[in-house]
This record gives structure tokens, C-alpha cells and sequence, in this order.
């Protein structure tokens, strides 16, 4: 996407000239990158079409014209010319001077068959609830509501369970996010002095994977709707016996007695009173010494861009939820009975916040 504000526009910002000053960019810069900006929504319409028809998989031998990558992939190759141009401007795929496209470092989590892929969380960010949401916005900034209740009528997890087919594609984007994230999270945290894991609301279960993977003295529980963990991916061979998943909700109950608690990207997509519950209901299990991890991006002061502040207006237009401060983090797990005892960064996506039951 474009630049989130004019500062960061490049030279102009360092020469004044007859259309610009110090002070700032030319005006018809300033013009440019607003307009820029107002069509920001065909990049993402341009990236779900590139992951629909898996161009990102075609060029892995590599590069190829518009017509052939149209032959293999049922698409009409001017069409595809233009759009694969269109995303060559910001890195996406590169067009050579013979007209093939190649990979590029941001082309290759488009792929299905690498470790990192977000093929299938982009692929579900260009669905009609996304994009219908998102066209809501100011209607859920007028009123302070959550744009996708107002199109829809029911919360949004409430149509995801609903709809079987969407479901199994939002947990899979889900699933595909988070895997992007597991090692920085798995590397940034000591388990040592741990023995058992609970992973309250953990998907399908990529992180409590990764962690027992790299503590083979660990044990885990994942726990999450049945028809989330219905798919979960524990089941391996190198983690026989030190797993189970449970069905449940989180509002209610969770697994007790473990040493370590695991909440990651759950608090974002809830308001503040749903997760002092959540808290709330982990604290009941844990006993005195145990740590619970709550991961999720923490919104920075001052005007960068930063991850934290792109899902909070996600979770404006989708959910009832929003995206924190490390203060309103502190102050929600302080309500809940919690102390911060330190704040870890290992990803602008992922701080780890850890905290014990307060004496």
C-alpha cells in the first residue's frame, strides 16, 4: 500500500524547489499519494485474484508471460497482463524486459507449498464479508457499532459457525497467519522451567505445536470451539502422547493446573469487558505459580504506520473488538486479578505480554 502519511514520501521532504519546501512534499506529490491511498482497495482486490488463480505457484520454476500463466491458470491474458503489472509496482512479482513474471521476496508467501504461506489469509480477506464490512466503516464510526453486525445482522463468529464452508476457510487463513508468527513467539519465550501448556483459544493449534516441538519436556492442551479444533494439527508422529485438544469455551472454563496459559490475536478480537471474562475464566485454573502469555500487537504511540493500528480498523468493520495500547493491556489484566511481570517484542504482530495471579 502506499504510504500511511505524506511525511514518508522521500526526496522532496529534503530540497525545497519552485513546487515544494523543506516543510514537506510538492503539492502534486501530496495530491498523488491521496489518490493513491483512495484506491488502496484494488491492491487487496489485486492480491486475492493473484492468490485465486495461484500465480504465485506457476512462477516457482520460473518466469513466465501473461498468456502462458493465463493458459495454465484459466484467466484471460491481457487481463492478467494488466493486473500482474499492476502489482509488479509495489514488489509484487517483477516483469522483465521480455514481459515474463518472476517471484519476488513479496510474491513468495503467495505460494501454497512454502512453510510461511498467506495464500489462504489472503484469499479469505477478499471475501464479500470483508469487503462489505470494510464498506460500512463509516457507518460504524457514526454510531459505534461494528460494521459487519450492521450488514449482516448476527456477530461475526456467530455467521462463520453458520456457514460451514467460510468457517473452514477463515480458520485455515487463521491458521496460515499465525504459523508466520510461531517461531518469533516460540524463540522470544523461556518454557524451561515449565512442564504443561494450555492454548486457550489456539485454533488448530500451530503455536502449542511449535512450542512442544522445540521443549520436548513439555505437555500441551489446546483448547477451542469443536469445530476449530476438529482440525487441529497436532497429531504428529514426534508429538505422540504429549497432546490433547478439548473442545470448549473460553468464557466459561479452561483446562487447570497447568504451569503456562496461552492467549494469542484472542483479546484483539474482543471488547473490554469480554476479555476481563476471558481473564478472568484463566485465572480460576491456574494455580499460584503458573504465567499466562497474552500475545497480541500493541499499538505504539505516534504516527507510523505499525500492524497494531491496520487490525484495529479491522476489527471495527468485523468484529467487537480492537486493537490496544500496552497500557490498556496492562490495565485490562490488572482488572482481571493479573500482574505484568515483563513485555516481550519478538514481531510488530506478536509482543508477549506475561503475567501471574496477583498476590
Amino acid at each position: 500500500m502506499a504510504g500511511a502519511h505524506p511525511e514518508g514520501t522521500g526526496a522532496s521532504q529534503t530540497s525545497g524547489t519552485a513546487q515544494g519546501t523543506e516543510a514537506g512534499p510538492a503539492p502534486q506529490e501530496v495530491t498523488g499519494e491521496l489518490l493513491e491511498l483512495s484506491l488502496g482497495y484494488l491492491y487487496s482486490a489485486a492480491l486475492h485474484t493473484a492468490a485465486r488463480f495461484n500465480i504465485a505457484d506457476q512462477l516457482t520454476d520460473g518466469p513466465l508471460g501473461a498468456d502462458e500463466l493465463a493458459k495454465a491458470t484459466g484467466a484471460d491474458g491481457p487481463h492478467l497482463y494488466r493486473l500482474l503489472r499492476f502489482l509488479a509496482t509495489k514488489g509484487v512479482f517483477r516483469e522483465d524486459e521480455e514481459g515474463r513474471f518472476h517471484l519476488t521476496p513479496l510474491a513468495q508467501p503467495l505460494r501454497t507449498d512454502t512453510e510461511r504461506s498467506l495464500r489462504d489469509y489472503i484469499m479469505v480477506r477478499g471475501e464479500p464479508v470483508f469487503w462489505q464490512s470494510a464498506a460500512q466503516l463509516h457507518e460504524a464510526v457514526r454510531t459505534g457499532s461494528t460494521a459487519f453486525e450492521n450488514v449482516y445482522g448476527v456477530p461475526f463468529y456467530d455467521h462463520v459457525a453458520a456457514d460451514k464452508d467460510l468457517g473452514r476457510a477463515f480458520n485455515s487463513s487463521m491458521a496460515a497467519f499465525s504459523e508466520t508468527l510461531t517461531n518469533d513467539v516460540v524463540e522470544a519465550v523461556d518454557f524451561s522451567t515449565s512442564t504443561t501448556a494450555v492454548d486457550v483459544g489456539g485454533g488448530r493449534g500451530g503455536l502449542l505445536r511449535a512450542i512442544l516441538r522445540r521443549n520436548p519436556h513439555l505437555t500441551g492442551t489446546l483448547v477451542d470451539l469443536e469445530s476449530v479444533v476438529a482440525g487441529h494439527v497436532l497429531d504428529t508422529p514426534e508429538l505422540a502422547g504429549r497432546w490433547s485438544a478439548e473442545a470448549g469455551d473460553f468464557f466459561t472454563s479452561v483446562p487447570s493446573g497447568a504451569d503456562v496459559y496461552l492467549l494469542k490475536h484472542v483479546l484483539a478480537s474482543w471488547p473490554d469487558e469480554e476479555c476481563v471474562r476471558i481473564l478472568r475464566t484463566c485465572r480460576a485454573a491456574m494455580p499460584a505459580h503458573a504465567r499466562l502469555l497474552v500475545i497480541n500487537a500493541m499499538i505504539p504511540a505516534g504516527n507510523e504506520p505499525h500492524p497494531g493500528k491496520t487490525i484495529d480498523v479491522l476489527m471495527m468493520t468485523v468484529l467487537n473488538g480492537k486493537g490496544r495500547t500496552r497500557a490498556e493491556y496492562e490495565a485490562l489484566l490488572a482488572t482481571a486479578g493479573f500482574t505484568v511481570t515483563r513485555v516481550l517484542d519478538p514481531s510488530p504482530h506478536a509482543s508477549v505480554m506475561e503475567a501471574v495471579v496477583a498476590g
